[in-house]
């Protein structure tokens, strides 16, 4: 699967789940109608409680992302993408922002921030190559 959990990101366990099905449902990766790992089962390859994955699934079933599949599981939904796209960019503009904001109050001009983003920018742009 291509989930993973990291204890120290300050994020909790059940929300990173959450976002990262959320994430690659936006990419594509998981598309309307596929099912997803059962409760134990990803539980067991992520190493954590069952109980954080079934917490993070109710959050993907409140927010319309997963629904349920009598006798099956749990499948992303028909418009889990267009829904999930739309949050990644409210989750990152948000982020984003953030920084922005830090950067302001630490007395860098914008020209600076400017280009301190190009810069991370390329760098990450390389890494994910």
């Amino acid at each position: 699967m291509f989930l993973h959990v990291d204890p120290h990101n300050g994020l909790a366990v059940y929300d990173q789940i959450a976002r990262q099905m959320k994430f690659a449902v936006a990419n594509g990766v998981v598309t309307s109608g596929d099912l997803v790992p059962s409760v134990r089962e990803l539980a067991r390859d992520l190493t954590i409680n069952p109980n954080t994955v079934a917490r993070a699934y109710r959050q993907l079933q409140d927010d319309g992302v997963l629904q349920s599949v009598r006798g099956t599981g749990l499948s992303v939904t028909s418009g889990a993408r267009k829904s999930c796209q739309a949050e990644r960019k409210r989750l990152i503009r948000t982020r984003l922002r953030n920084v922005l904001i830090e950067a302001h109050q630490s007395g860098l001009k914008a020209k600076e921030i400017e280009e301190l983003f190009q810069a991370e920018l390329k760098t990450t742009h390389r890494k994910s190559r």
